[in-house]
């Protein structure tokens, strides 16, 4: 199931009388003029009329003088928002704490990065022992002047004397793989090329390296022997398969197994396996690849367990000898329930599982019989992710946050149950002031949809709160709550965060997912705005004061929301979306996405694909609420043109005086790594964005004293 993560990753009005009367308000004025040149063509017997396709060209002269224009004109007015100061200081206080990601353990050894109070990128460091002084490997913040480049940590050999980390500029999705030697302290000569790797795994012998890349002609797999150019790494799996796939490479701990693993685009319906004995040097098998279902694999001694969707949309753990691996063999360890089997860890002899049942996660402890021995409970309504670990070493990692409650991070014993805090964020906001709960609302056609809501304890429900509405609904991914600087600032200035669990996500297993995606995106968007008419209906908020955000594939639902209840919203935040559905295809990477959106190149996908579109339903004379679209150049994955043309076809056919801004990032992209303070920069533009909109006044909360 990794393949669906790969899309993975992320609203507001003001009358015009509260717009003039604002003190020191933005002066109201003008957008850019955009030049028109119709682009008409007929698809499945409808003419489709497309004014800014030149839009489309993000080198030409004429876009990047275009872009210049409209990022002068959102700053002339983002820049002078009233309160902002105030503002930035609460979200720097949020984000400049130390932060640091769950460890891997290797040969007694914890890698992982870590950023310190007074740093703009996380580091990574290496601690010899559970005790021991923590060693700087890479110092991220000496990596570029701007510090816009991020350290990743792409695989650890067994005795964790070898490590393969990733540079990654700007924000793209491509990295340049470094081999560093732990024990020496030196960079390797070895230099692989700059591209997009799907599994980088290194032999305990630290002889060579495997890695799957994405090529032009599609994803390969290359073994890389150390010491040798890269320009001689041998294909060794990969050929005929074109770039819509997605290809997974993976070795086991021992070094015994290749793990190969072919998804059909991102959030596949179809998986297929192949195994290598790298130990008797025997040919690539297929373990399965005639089943249309999701297997993800992990590989434990001459075990293989798979978690998949076949026969089970609530997924089920089987297990595969491969001394002896024809279907008749395979054996179930865990049946399907009545909560969804998200995934599964192999720490310490142990089976860890990691169940979803009514968006609530638990982590379930097995014999590899599928003997239950224990489970872990969040303290709380929050993300709660899976454990880390080897199966070779009872000691595993997990991590546990909310919208109000900072992360952090358990060491937990598979043995006996121990665990202890092994970093916790310290983040000055008062969680005991704040709540979050869940709760249920009918979708349009009768769907009950559950919703978590989080706010300040104690507020009274007469429709006049600020809340900000957002979503994802798409690619088999689940939300659940999770910190972030924007959510808690806006909790602890007053506002209500909603977040409901739509269609197209895991939350309740592939029929979930499938009834949200395809011909059924319809459901997604409906469940959204039924989530909003709750939310007003509910007494938290009215139309003027909620605002809607999303990000990437939630760009697209917010895009939807936007176009089709314009009435709904006061104001909407549109970030790195995609809006031109009948062409988003056809750039970057978005081949993986057919699967789950179809395309309009075929005559019955473009009947469900054209209906909602929210491009092609931009309707001139309609009054649209006030928007902030937000993309960046080294957006490789979501093409920037999406964003560009919606905020040009709107600025032209809106009705209402309410600002359509585009702010466009020449070094930002789908994948983060801003640092620290463009974060604090970004975040308070856009809760500045909506505050102005919704007539909110930054407080000086004591949530942060």
């Amino acid at each position: 199931m990794r393949g669906k993560h790969f899309f993975f990753l992320s609203s507001i009005a003001l009358t015009a009388t509260l717009f003039a009367q604002a003190p020191h308000a933005p002066a109201p004025m003008e957008p850019p003029k955009t030049q028109t040149h119709e682009v008409r063509e007929m698809m499945h017997g409808v003419e489709i009329v497309d004014p800014y396709r030149w839009l489309e060209d993000q080198n030409s002269p004429e876009t990047r003088k275009w872009i210049a224009a409209e990022n002068e004109y959102s700053d002339s007015l983002l820049n002078n928002i009233p309160g902002k100061d105030a503002l930035t200081k609460k979200v720097a206080a949020l984000l400049n704490v130390e932060t640091m990601t769950t460890p891997t353990v290797r040969g007694g050894r914890y890698f992982f990065r870590r950023r310190g109070t007074d740093q703009d990128q996380s580091s990574l460091y290496m601690r010899s022992g559970l005790t021991g002084k923590d060693e700087l490997l890479v110092d991220a913040d000496k990596l570029s002047p701007q510090h816009n480049v991020t350290v990743v940590l792409s695989s650890v050999s067994r005795d964790g004397g070898l490590i393969v980390y990733g540079l990654r500029h700007g924000g793209q999705d491509e990295i340049i793989p470094h081999l560093y030697d732990v024990n020496a302290h030196r960079e390797l000569a070895d230099q692989l090329p700059k591209g997009r790797y799907n599994g980088i795994a290194i032999l305990p012998d630290k002889s060579g390296i495997y890695y799957s890349r994405q090529t032009d002609e599609g994803p390969r797999v290359y073994f890389h022997q150390i010491g040798v150019s890269a320009d001689k790494d041998a294909e060794i799996f990969g050929k005929g398969y074109g770039p819509e796939k997605l290809i997974h490479a993976a070795v086991s701990l021992d070094g015994h197994y290749l793990i190969i693993e072919v998804s059909y685009g991102s959030a596949a319906e179809k998986t297929d396996i192949y195994v290598q004995d790298l130990k008797k040097k025997s040919t690539i098998v297929a373990v399965v690849n005639d089943v249309p279902a999701q297997f993800s694999p992990s590989v434990a001694g001459d075990k293989m367990y798979l978690v998949t969707d076949w026969k089970a949309p609530n997924s089920r753990l089987l297990e595969v000898d491969l001394k002896h691996s024809a279907r008749e063999h395979w054996r179930e360890v865990l049946p399907q329930g009545d909560s969804v089997l998200e995934g599964i860890s192999l720490i310490g002899n142990k089976l860890i599982a990691r169940y979803t049942k009514n968006v609530v996660t638990t982590l379930k402890v097995f014999t590899p019989a599928g003997k239950l021995v224990r489970q872990i409970d969040p303290p709380a309504l929050g993300s709660l992710s899976g454990l880390s670990g080897s199966w070779d070493s009872a000691e595993g990692f997990y991590t546990f946050n909310s919208f109000y409650i900072a992360p952090a991070i358990y060491r937990y014993d598979v043995s006996n149950g121990k665990q202890s805090v092994w970093f916790q964020a310290k983040v000055p906001i008062q969680a005991d002031r704040y709540e979050v709960k869940q709760v249920w609302y009918t979708s349009k056609d009768g769907t009950r949809i559950p919703m978590f809501v989080a706010h300040e304890k104690g507020i009274k429900l007469d429709g006049s709160h600020p809340t900000l509405l957002t979503g994802y609904g798409g690619f088999d991914i689940a939300v659940d709550p999770s910190f972030n600087a924007f959510s808690a600032a806006w909790i602890s200035n007053g506002g209500v965060y909603a977040l409901p669990n739509l269609r197209g996500g895991s939350e309740f297993g592939e029929a979930w997912h499938h009834a949200g995606m395809r011909e059924k995106k319809q459901n997604v968007f409906d469940d959204f705005i039924a989530a909003a008419e709750w939310l007003i209906q509910s007494k938290y908020t009215s139309p003027q004061r909620l605002a809607i955000r999303g990000t990437s594939n939630g760009g697209l639902l917010v895009g939807a929301a936007l176009t089709q209840r314009p009435d709904l919203f006061g104001a909407v935040i549109c970030g790195y979306p995609l809006l031109d559905m009948l062409r988003y295809e056809k750039f970057l990477v978005a081949r993986y996405w057919v699967p789950e959106y179809g395309t309009a190149e075929n005559a019955d996908d473009f009947k469900f694909i054209y209906a909602y579109s929210p491009y092609q339903h931009v309707k001139q004379g309609t009054k649209y609420p006030a928007v902030l679209f937000l993309t960046g150049d080294s957006d490789t994955r979501v093409a920037p043109l999406h964003a560009r043309k919606m905020t040009a076809l709107l600025q032209a056919d809106s009705a209402s005086d309410k600002p359509i801004l585009l702010h466009y990032d020449t070094d930002a992209g789908h994948s983060g790594g801003a640092p620290v303070s463009k974060q604090i920069e970004n975040t308070t533009r856009e809760l500045s964005f909506l505050m102005w909109q919704l007539g909110m006044t930054p407080e000086e909360s004591s949530a942060h004293k």
